[in-house]
């Protein structure tokens, strides 16, 4: 799944280059991505003919808020992609839903597994409809905290780092590929106690927590054979070239000079340099 700085820049993608456009037309492949749905058309009929406000985030969610009080959420499951497009452009294999506005120009939502969730609702009814933005936990993009904040609740959650930091009620949208990065950055071991922290380590942590996403979106997402991932306008994320540990198994430490090791940890690779403690 993309993590929070892949949909950040969708959003803000989005927003430059939807907002004030009409929706045409929508039109869906399949029931798919719309399984809140019995019919397309029970969705489609919702969207038509209304214009773009805004293109907001909600943790995960993309939210795009339309005329009329309308907004249209979209959550993009894995290996999905949200691609602008003319209206001449050949359709791939695996496209759901096609969007096209009435200055010319689409909006293409491509997802092999099918695993998106697209559905639209009045607005005051958003937070009925997606309950689970009352439990998110700190957004280091759209709401970030002082650090004294961020070590109270985490001396608060007794677990092990990588899972508090994985953790959505505790931080929106860290993955495995950015858990890694930030431990690394903050010097900490994955299975450190967090209750175990000192003062200066918890500052290193949420230091290395706002630097690691904040170049993340400088670096316009990481793309990765595993997960690859490309912005609106089909430009392939550049992060990935800056990844410290993740994926580097066998390679040097750019701290220690000897190899970064790599363990399981909850079903997955987790990447680490014999520094961090």
């Amino acid at each position: 799944m993309l993590e929070l700085p892949e949909v950040e820049i969708i959003r803000r993608e989005l927003e430059r280059d939807l907002v004030g456009r009409k929706i045409k037309t929508a039109e869906a492949a399949s029931m798919k991505v719309l399984g809140r749905y019995r019919m397309r058309k029970a969705f489609t009929t919702l969207i038509e003919g209304r214009k773009i406000e805004s293109v907001k985030r909600r943790g995960l969610f993309l939210t795009v808020v339309l005329s009329g009080d309308r907004t249209m959420v979209i959550e993009l499951g894995s290996g999905a992609v949200l691609r602008r497009h003319a209206n001449k452009d050949p359709v791939v294999r695996y496209t759901e839903l096609v969007i096209t506005f009435t200055q010319q120009g689409q909006l293409r939502l491509v997802d092999p597994d099918g695993s998106s969730d697209v559905f639209a609702v009045d607005t005051d009814a958003l937070k009925d409809e997606l309950p689970q933005l009352e439990g998110y936990g700190f957004d280091p993009i759209s709401n970030q905290v002082p650090w004294r904040t961020f070590g109270q609740r985490l001396l608060s959650k007794p677990v092990k780092l990588k899972t508090l930091l994985m953790d959505p009620t505790f931080i929106i949208g860290i993955g495995n590929i950015y858990a890694d990065e930030i431990l690394f950055d903050a010097g900490l071991r994955y299975d450190r106690m967090s209750d175990s922290l000192s003062v200066q380590e918890i500052r290193r942590l949420h230091r290395a927590l706002v630097s690691t996403i904040h170049s993340a979106l400088r670096h316009r997402g990481t793309s990765l054979r595993e997960r690859p991932f490309v912005d609106p306008s089909g430009v392939e994320g550049d992060y990935a070239r800056h990844l410290e540990v993740w994926g580097r198994h066998g390679r040097l430490s750019s701290r220690s000079r000897k190899p970064i090791k790599r363990v399981k940890f909850r079903g997955a690779w987790t990447y680490y340099c014999e520094t961090q403690n």
